[in-house]
């Protein structure tokens, strides 16, 4: 019980001082949440973004289509689209958790402060995923240093990202081997694949910021362990100024 009041105690000192310092107003926030990038940067974050989300479209596209397959009576045949859905999942995780293990390599070496945008639970829809965002929303409120407070989002996203890939293939093993077409099952389905598009969206906010505070010399890296990221079977590339 004494740690709990402790926790609350911790938890309301933060959100104070977190008001009188002014910590939620960073050029991220002033801007609706996107920090500036430089035309550079910008030839560095584009490529990233352009294939992440050309595989969340596509995704999209894909699950919409087992849907009508099977709101159409054809069982069979939307689970069928649903393997194509599976591998298209499989490869944005990919893009996802490699971008997330890139910013959490380069976030050490980060001189600066980091714009830290919260990530609110009461935007996503699995319940799993709200209960373990809610958790990463109340330890946000204590921490005061901006890197541990991008460290922990990396984190939640991570966490996030992995636990609806599992839910999704569990759910989608087990609704296929029964050729299961009832709506609870088909309502998961629908409920990850709209988180899971909210966490890569996320991500691509994360990553913004952290490019934005990049040296020179960290920009050079970066790109190279980006483009190395895209090279699997990428449609784009990734450029670092010389500046």
């Amino acid at each position: 019980m004494e740690w709990i009041i402790g926790a609350l105690i911790l938890a309301t000192v933060g959100v104070v001082v977190h008001g009188v310092l002014g910590m939620d107003w960073s050029p991220l926030h002033r801007r609706g949440g996107l920090v500036p990038l430089r035309s550079d940067l910008h030839a560095i974050y584009h490529p990233i973004a352009q294939e992440i989300e050309a595989h969340a479209t596509i995704l999209g596209i894909t699950l919409n289509d087992a849907f009508a397959e099977r709101e159409a009576n054809r069982g069979e045949m939307a689970w069928l689209v649903m393997g194509l859905a599976k591998g298209e999942w499989e490869r944005l995780r990919e893009l996802e958790v490699g971008l997330l293990n890139t910013l959490a390599n380069y976030l050490p070496t980060t001189n600066v402060i980091v714009p830290v945008r919260r990530v609110s639970a009461d935007n996503f829809k699995s319940q799993q995923v709200m209960d373990t965002v809610s958790l990463y929303e109340f330890l946000d409120r204590v921490l005061f240093s901006s890197k541990q407070r991008y460290s922990l989002r990396l984190r939640v996203l991570f966490r996030t990202c992995t636990l609806l890939s599992k839910e999704f293939r569990r759910t989608c093993y087990e609704g296929e081997s029964a050729q299961d077409s009832s709506p609870e099952v088909w309502h998961r389905l629908d409920l990850y694949f709209h988180d899971f598009d909210l966490i890569a969206k996320e991500t691509l906010l994360a990553f913004r910021s952290l490019l934005a505070c990049q040296s020179p010399e960290g920009v050079r890296e970066m790109a190279a362990d980006l483009h190395d990221l895209l090279d699997r079977g990428v449609r784009v590339s990734v450029s670092a100024s010389s500046e």
